[in-house]
């Protein structure tokens, strides 16, 4: 699988490193944004690249009902189908799946479900998660996995540990098998995509390391730690990553999926993590929520109406160098789509900077000051509310 994993510093346990994909070069820690459906909702690839993304998520169960796998891979792939020649990763589909709920079936062999848009039945197994992302032809591919809810019991927990691993294995035997179809293998000299795994076991720490232990025995490029943001609290989130991050080997890319506000990347950065992802920049946009050097920004609110002031003065992006606070509230208010596709900018500018202050703090040895400031500013914000 063609991944190369270089740590270029550390800083306790963060690292700055670059990962080597078959599409570029990505500097870790990094904050991917989330392309649902071949689309970062509001947000052009040249806007993307504007604000210095460097890899996109994609999703292989909207991708798959909508345009669909094949249709893509006739395209040329998903990089060529949006126009996106960086880096993606895929996700398996199965956090889609289990938040359907009453929709889904889980058996050994898989999940048969109904489509959210139209009712219609499917089923996924680990090979056919496999074989869609293959087609999608993402740089990295995730494994099949049954996420777990919380609160889930111990035996539940360790059901669906148990399943994840047996669905793994099949994952990366079949990716082993097909990642040369990838539709861009002869076009970068055979290059293949890579598949992480995706530790799962709740919120037990036997459970985790378990997980953790066995997984890495598949000897995959890089690891995910799944089942998180899923509702729990978030101390239990960082008690999960503290207990599982040791476990995962120091020399591959740790992913921690679907996390979390500016000032928790930072602490899970400082934490070991390399890869993050999450809707929340965007989704939280075109609800009129902005993040800003001085914490959570609700644009509509009527304060702002006549407040000429950039939305973060010491921002960088096109937005804050452009726009008044004034002019964002009104867009907001009167539901114009722009409103929504500068907040989204703004908004993913502001994690993507938040990542580059890590890497260069890791770099220069002043994380800790880093960590502190975040820190200080969460309470100030947390006393204000």
């Amino acid at each position: 699988m063609s991944l190369t994993f270089t740590i270029r510093e550390t800083s306790g346990a963060a690292r700055r490193a670059t990962m080597q994909l078959p599409h570029g070069t990505v500097e870790t820690p990094i904050f991917m944004p989330v392309g649902t459906a071949a689309t970062v909702k509001a947000v052009p690839q040249n806007v993307l690249e504007d604000v210095h993304t460097q890899i996109l998520l994609g999703n292989t169960y909207h991708l798959y009902l909508r345009p669909g796998h094949e249709r893509i891979r006739r395209l040329g792939g998903l990089h060529k189908f949006m126009s996106w020649p960086h880096p993606i990763l895929t996700d398996s589909g199965g956090f889609q799946v289990y938040s359907l709920n009453k929709l889904r079936k889980v058996t050994e062999d898989g999940v048969r479900f109904r489509s959210h848009l139209d009712g219609s039945e499917h089923f996924f197994s680990p090979e056919h998660s496999m074989e869609v992302q293959i087609a999608l032809g993402a740089d990295i591919a995730m494994v099949f996995d049954e996420c777990t809810e919380w609160p889930a019991t111990r035996e539940r927990a360790r059901e669906s540990l148990d399943l994840t691993l047996r669905w793994a294995r099949r994952s990366r035997d079949y990716f082993l098998a097909h990642a040369q179809e990838v539709p861009w293998y002869a076009e970068l000299a055979g290059q293949t995509p890579s598949l992480f795994g995706i530790v799962q076991g709740g919120m037990y720490d036997d459970l985790r390391r378990e997980s953790a232990e066995r997984l890495v025995e598949l000897d995959l490029p890089g690891y995910a730690i799944g089942g998180l943001s899923v509702g729990e609290p978030r101390e239990h989130t960082r008690a999960v990553l503290a207990a599982t991050l040791p476990l995962l080997p120091a020399d591959k890319p740790r992913y921690v999926m679907g996390v979390g506000y500016p000032e928790e990347i930072v602490e899970y950065a400082a934490m070991g993590v390399d890869m993050m992802d999450c809707v929340l920049p965007t989704r939280a946009a075109r609800h009129g929520l902005l993040f800003t050097r001085e914490g959570r920004m609700n644009i509509k609110n009527q304060r702002y109406a006549e407040d000429q002031n950039p939305p973060d003065p010491a921002c960088q992006c096109m937005v804050c160098q452009r726009y008044t606070r004034a002019y964002l509230r009104h867009l907001a208010m009167a539901q114009e789509p722009l409103g929504g596709a500068l907040n989204s900018i703004h908004n993913l500018y502001a994690y993507l900077d938040t990542m580059q202050s890590v890497r260069d703090a890791i770099s220069l040895g002043t994380l800790p000051e880093l960590l502190a400031s975040v820190r200080e500013r969460a309470i100030a914000r947390n006393h204000d509310a």
